[in-house]
């Protein structure tokens, strides 16, 4: 995600999408999914999700951490945490900029401000590791669209 042309590729997959883009799996619009896309980002640019702390700040780095920034792709459906569920309809260009721009602000902070940056849950993780959780997240939802 620290790429221009893996950024590019990616806001360009992102464009194909529509309002009328249906899911191959599961049940968001994809309106809600460019918003939970978005979550991965919020927590790391915003301040409108409370940290986990004592027990399950431990749970999510013992158990969580290892799934999310590990190369193995994401099982379809597969369960997310509370943040990340979107149940209200959400506007699509909206949200589809707001991701957009995200990437591109990710992309241009570059690797030098993500190089052991404390994560949101689960503590500071390498530049590769927050490669890994953007992208990863991102390919799994892309495809979950079609594109």
């Amino acid at each position: 995600m620290f790429e221009k042309e893996k950024v590019d590729s990616i806001i360009a997959r992102i464009n194909l999408l529509t309002t009328n883009s249906q899911p191959v799996w599961g049940k968001m619009s994809v309106s809600q999914m460019l918003s939970h896309c978005c979550v991965s980002y919020e927590l790391v640019y915003e301040n409108n999700h409370p940290k986990p702390k004592g027990i399950k700040k431990w749970l999510l780095k013992k158990f969580v951490k290892p799934i999310v920034v590990s190369e193995k792709p994401y099982k379809n459906n597969s369960r997310t945490a509370p943040e990340f569920i979107i149940v209200a309809e959400k506007d699509f260009d909206v949200e589809k900029k707001r991701l957009i721009e995200y990437i591109i602000k990710t992309q241009t902070l570059g690797e030098a401000y993500f190089d052991h940056l404390e994560s949101h849950a689960f503590g500071k993780l390498t530049v590769r590791e927050w490669n890994t959780l953007f992208s990863k997240h991102l390919e799994h939802h892309l495809k979950q669209f079609g594109v």
